[in-house]
């Protein structure tokens, strides 16, 4: 059966959490092994997402960043990180409709973050989205 998009961005949210555990152990991995590891049938949006963020991670914290108000992306947990991440890829880098990226963002915060940080993705994310259409 083949996985909704919804089950592929909570995939992808698994991926770059190990990423991002991985990195601030300063272990080495390669990412197509955790990629393989999380979905073992090949993937292209999985791949779009967890390449994209990767690509672009530098300039999606530093936006990020710009935005959290008295906090940087490192001060979240794991889990927020790479949802914000996601979320801020999805929103400035895909053909993904900006309310779809935010709502699954949202979504998966519901799920795994606490509620004062599903609050602050979101308010992120509509910021990013808000500058995004003023563009």
């Amino acid at each position: 059966m083949a996985e909704n998009r919804s089950e592929l961005r909570r995939k992808c949210m698994t991926i770059l959490y190990q990423m991002i555990v991985y990195d601030k152990e300063h272990m080495k991995y390669d990412v197509s092994d955790i990629i393989n590891e999380v979905c073992p049938v090949e993937n292209e949006f999985v791949k779009e997402i967890v390449y994209g963020v990767l690509t672009y991670k530098n300039e999606i914290d530093r936006i990020a960043n710009e935005y959290l108000e008295g906090w940087t992306i490192d001060r979240l947990g794991n889990t927020d990180i790479a949802i914000l991440r996601m979320g801020i890829f999805e929103l400035l880098y895909t053909d993904t409709p900006s309310i779809v990226a935010i709502n699954e963002a949202i979504e998966l915060a519901k799920k795994y973050s606490d509620d004062s940080v599903r609050k602050m993705i979101n308010g992120v994310l509509d910021k990013v989205y808000h500058e995004k259409v003023e563009k």
